[in-house]
C-alpha cells in the first residue's frame, strides 16, 4: 500500500518542474522582451542619429536634463548619455522664454512643448536648437513628472531663413525694379518697385510673358539677342524700353542674369531694371545746352566751332572753299533798351527764323551770342556766291520783324564775309576775319555786307586803339565843342548855332567824329559823352546870353541810345534847370533813320521833350525813308535837308527838283526847313528863292571855337549878305 505522501512526491515534482519551466519561460520571455526593447532603443537612437535629432528626458522636479549625445562625429554609431542642469546648458537670454513655454505646457495651455533657444554645444559655442517634447510620466493627480522629446540643431536653418528674410526685405525696399522669369520667360516673381514702374498689380503680372511690357521702340533683333544670352546663361546688360499699363513708355537700364532653379534642372532669369528716362532726358538737355542756343534753337558757338572745323577738313580734302558770314543786327541794343529784354528776345527769335528760312537748312546758321549770327556755306563754287547769300539776307530783312500781334520792328543786318582758304586756315582766324569785315560794314553805314581783305586788319587795329583811347578822353579833357552858325534867310539874321563834338588826342592827333562816335555808340560811352555835350552846349549858350545874345539858340545832336534811354527826358530837364536857359532855346537833332526805326517809342519821348518846351529837328532828312503818317504825328519843329541834296544846286536837275519839294512838304506840315552844307552864293540864292527858312554851311561860316563864334555873331551884319527876293511860301490848302 502506497502512502499518500508518496503519492504527493510525483505531483509536487511535476508542479515544481512546471513552475521551474514557467519560470524559465518567463525569464526567457522577459529576456526576449528586454532584448527587443534594447533593440528598439538602439533603432530609435539610430534613427535620431540619422536625422540629426537628439533625444532628451527632463525631470520636472529635479530640473535635470538627461540627453543622448553623439560620441562619434565621424559617423560611427557610438552614443552616450549624460545628465546636466538646464541652467548650465541654456543661454541666459533664452531661459525666461524657455520657462514661460514650459509653464504654459504644464498648465495645459498647449498640447506640446516646443521652443527654439540657444544651448551650449560640445565645442563650447552657442547653437540654436528646436526643442519638442511631451509628458511621459504623470503622478496620480495628473501632474507632469517627466517630459521627453528631441532637439534639432537649426543654426544653419535659422541663418538661411535670416538671409532669406533679409533678401526679401532688401528686394521689397529696392529702388530698382526686379523681376524673376522662368525658362519660358513668364513672370514668377516681381518686387514692389517693378509694380510701381509698370503700373500693374502683382496678380496682373505673375504668369504673364515678358511680351506684356514689350515696346515698339525696341528692335525685334534686340529681343532675340537678350533671349539667346539668357538661354546660354550669359549675362546681358543694355537699354530697353518698357510699355507701362497706361501706355506710356519708360527707358530702362536692364541687367539680366540666369540662375539655376530649386531643382537644379530649371533656369530662372533675374532681371534688374533702372528707370533712366529722366537721366536720358537730362543728358539730352545737357547736350542741347552744350551745343544749342536756348533762345533761338540754333547751334551755339561750341557747335559752330565743331561744324566749321569739320567743314574746313572736308574742304581741305576736296580742295574746295568754305564761306563764313558773320551778321550783326544794326542798333539792336537800342531796340532792346527801348522795348525791353523780352521784346528783344522775340526779335532775336524772329531774326533767327528769318535767317534760317532765307539760307535754307542745308547751311549752318548759328548764334554766337547777343545779336550776332553766323552762316557757314560749304562746297562754295565761287566766292561771289557768299555775296549773293548776303544780299538775299539783307533783302529778307527789308520787311519788318513781327514783335507781337500789333507791333512791327524794322531792323537791318551788317554782314562780314570771310572765305577759307583765301582769308584764313583755321576756324578761329576765319571768325576773326569775318568779324573784322562786319565792323567795316557797320562803319560803311550799316545794312550792307563787306568781304574781308588784308587792309582791314589795319583799320581793325586802329579801331581798337581809338576805342581804348576814347575811354580816357572825357576824363582827360580831350573832348571839346565847336559851333557852326545858322542863318535865317528872311529876314537875314543869325538865329543860332549847332554844337559839334571834336576830339584832339595827344597820342593820336585829331580824330574825326565819324571815326569815334560809332565806337562810342557801340560801347555805350555815347550816353556819358552825350550828356556832357548837352550840358557844355547849354552852359556856353548861357555865357553868350550874358554877352547880350538873348535870342540865340543852340542845336545838339542826340544819339538813338540817348533817345531810347528811359530817363533822358529827365536828363534834359535837369540840365536846363541847372544851367538856367529857357527850354525853347534848346533844339535836339535826331536823324531820320533813328526816328523811323522806332517810331512809336520815339513819339512818346518826343512828346515829352515838347512838353518841356524843347524844339525838335529831323537831321539829314531825305537820306532814309520816312512814313509821312508818322511824320505828321511826331511833334517835330524843324526839317534839316541833308547836304547830299544841296551839293548839286543849282545845276543838278534831280537836286533842283528834290530840294524844293522837301521845302514845300516841310511847310505843309508846319515845319521850319533848314538846308545844311551851303557852300556857295548860288546855292544860297536858289534856296532863298524856293522859300527855305534857314541855311547852314561854310558859305556862312565853318565850325568855330566858342570865343571865335561869339565874335562872329556879334560882328555879323546883314548888309554883307546880298539876298534875292524870296519866293512866296508854299502852304497846305
Amino acid at each position: 500500500m502506497i502512502e499518500p505522501s508518496q503519492l504527493l512526491v510525483p505531483g509536487a515534482a511535476v508542479l515544481i518542474a512546471l513552475a521551474l519551466a514557467l519560470t524559465v519561460v518567463w525569464l526567457y520571455r522577459r529576456r526576449g522582451i528586454a532584448d527587443a526593447l534594447d533593440d528598439r532603443h538602439d533603432r530609435l537612437k539610430l534613427a535620431l542619429w540619422a536625422t540629426g535629432e537628439r533625444y532628451w528626458d527632463y525631470d520636472v522636479e529635479s530640473r535635470q536634463l538627461r540627453r543622448l549625445l553623439d560620441d562619434a562625429p565621424g559617423g560611427d554609431r557610438q552614443m552616450r548619455e549624460d545628465t546636466v542642469a538646464v541652467e548650465a546648458l541654456v543661454h541666459p537670454d533664452d531661459m525666461a522664454p524657455a520657462r514661460d513655454m514650459l509653464q504654459r505646457y504644464l498648465d495645459g495651455a498647449s498640447n506640446r512643448y516646443e521652443v527654439q533657444l540657444r544651448v551650449l554645444g560640445d565645442d563650447g559655442r552657442w547653437m540654436w536648437v528646436r526643442v519638442r517634447g511631451r509628458a511621459v510620466a504623470r503622478d496620480a493627480s495628473g501632474q507632469v513628472l517627466r517630459i521627453a522629446g528631441t532637439a534639432l540643431d537649426v543654426s544653419a536653418t535659422r541663418e538661411a531663413e535670416r538671409e532669406r528674410r533679409i533678401a526679401a526685405t532688401v528686394l521689397r525696399s529696392m529702388a530698382e525694379a526686379v523681376a524673376v522669369l522662368d525658362a519660358d520667360f513668364h513672370y514668377v516673381s516681381v518686387n514692389p518697385a517693378f509694380l510701381r514702374m509698370t503700373g500693374y498689380a502683382e496678380r496682373e503680372i505673375l504668369g504673364r510673358t515678358a511680351s506684356l511690357l514689350g515696346s515698339a521702340q525696341n528692335d525685334s533683333a534686340l529681343y532675340r539677342q537678350i533671349r539667346n544670352h539668357a538661354r546660354q546663361q550669359i549675362q546681358w546688360s543694355g537699354e530697353l524700353w518698357l510699355r507701362r499699363k497706361d501706355g506710356d513708355e519708360t527707358l530702362t537700364a536692364l541687367e539680366l542674369r540666369t540662375v539655376r532653379g530649386p531643382d537644379d534642372h530649371s533656369m530662372l532669369h533675374v532681371c534688374v531694371f533702372n528707370d533712366i528716362t529722366r537721366q536720358k532726358r537730362t543728358e539730352q538737355e545737357l547736350r542741347y545746352l552744350a551745343n544749342f542756343d536756348t533762345l533761338t534753337d540754333l547751334p551755339n558757338r561750341a557747335l559752330l566751332s565743331e561744324r566749321l572745323s569739320r567743314a574746313i577738313v572736308r574742304a581741305h580734302r576736296q580742295d574746295s572753299r568754305v564761306g563764313l558770314l558773320l551778321l550783326d543786327l544794326d542798333r539792336f541794343k537800342e531796340v532792346n533798351d527801348s522795348f525791353g529784354h523780352s521784346a528783344g528776345d522775340r526779335i532775336l527769335r524772329a531774326a533767327a527764323l528769318r535767317l534760317q528760312r532765307t539760307v535754307g537748312n542745308q547751311h549752318t546758321v548759328a548764334r554766337l551770342g547777343g545779336d550776332e549770327f553766323t552762316i557757314v556755306i560749304e562746297d562754295l563754287a565761287d566766292p561771289l556766291d557768299t555775296e549773293r547769300v548776303a544780299r538775299e539776307i539783307i533783302n529778307a530783312f527789308q520787311a519788318p520783324l513781327l514783335l507781337d500781334d500789333r507791333r512791327e520792328v524794322s531792323i537791318s543786318p551788317s554782314i562780314g564775309i570771310a572765305i577759307y582758304p583765301d582769308h584764313a586756315q583755321v576756324p578761329t582766324e576765319l571768325l576773326k576775319r569775318a568779324d573784322t569785315a562786319m565792323y567795316q560794314a557797320k562803319a560803311a553805314g550799316r545794312c550792307t555786307f563787306i568781304r574781308y581783305d588784308d587792309h582791314m586788319d589795319v583799320a581793325a587795329r586802329q579801331r581798337a586803339v581809338v576805342s581804348g583811347a576814347l575811354r580816357r578822353a572825357l576824363d582827360r579833357g580831350e573832348l571839346r565843342l565847336v559851333f557852326q552858325p545858322r542863318m535865317a534867310l528872311s529876314p537875314p539874321r543869325i538865329t543860332g548855332v549847332e554844337a559839334l563834338l571834336r576830339w584832339s588826342s595827344p597820342e593820336h592827333g585829331d580824330i574825326a567824329p565819324s571815326d569815334f562816335i560809332p565806337i562810342a555808340e557801340e560801347n555805350g560811352m555815347i550816353l556819358e559823352i552825350g550828356e556832357w555835350v548837352l550840358r557844355e552846349a547849354c552852359m556856353m549858350l548861357q555865357r553868350w546870353r550874358q554877352h547880350g545874345l538873348d535870342d540865340m539858340a543852340v542845336s545838339v545832336n542826340v544819339s538813338v541810345l540817348q533817345l531810347l534811354r528811359g530817363d533822358f527826358t529827365d536828363v534834359v530837364a535837369r540840365v536846363l534847370d541847372d544851367v538856367g536857359i529857357p527850354a525853347h532855346l534848346l533844339e535836339l537833332e535826331l536823324t531820320e533813320s533813328v526816328l523811323m526805326a522806332n517810331a512809336e517809342q520815339s513819339a512818346a519821348q518826343l512828346h515829352a521833350f515838347r512838353a518841356l518846351g524843347v524844339s525838335l529837328a529831323i537831321d539829314d532828312f531825305g537820306t532814309g525813308y520816312s512814313s509821312l503818317a508818322y511824320l505828321k504825328r511826331l511833334p517835330i519843329t524843324t526839317l534839316k535837308i541833308d547836304k547830299a541834296f544841296v551839293d548839286g544846286l543849282p545845276h543838278d536837275a534831280e537836286d533842283s527838283a528834290i530840294t524844293p519839294t522837301i521845302v514845300a512838304m516841310g511847310h505843309s506840315l508846319g515845319l521850319r526847313v533848314v538846308a545844311e552844307g551851303v557852300e556857295t552864293r548860288a546855292q544860297m540864292r536858289f534856296l532863298a528863292e524856293r522859300g527855305c527858312d534857314e541855311i547852314q554851311g561854310f558859305w556862312i561860316s565853318p565850325p568855330l571855337e566858342a570865343a571865335q563864334c561869339l565874335a562872329f555873331v556879334r560882328n555879323w551884319r546883314p548888309a554883307s549878305m546880298q539876298l534875292p527876293h524870296r519866293a512866296p511860301l508854299v502852304t497846305s490848302p
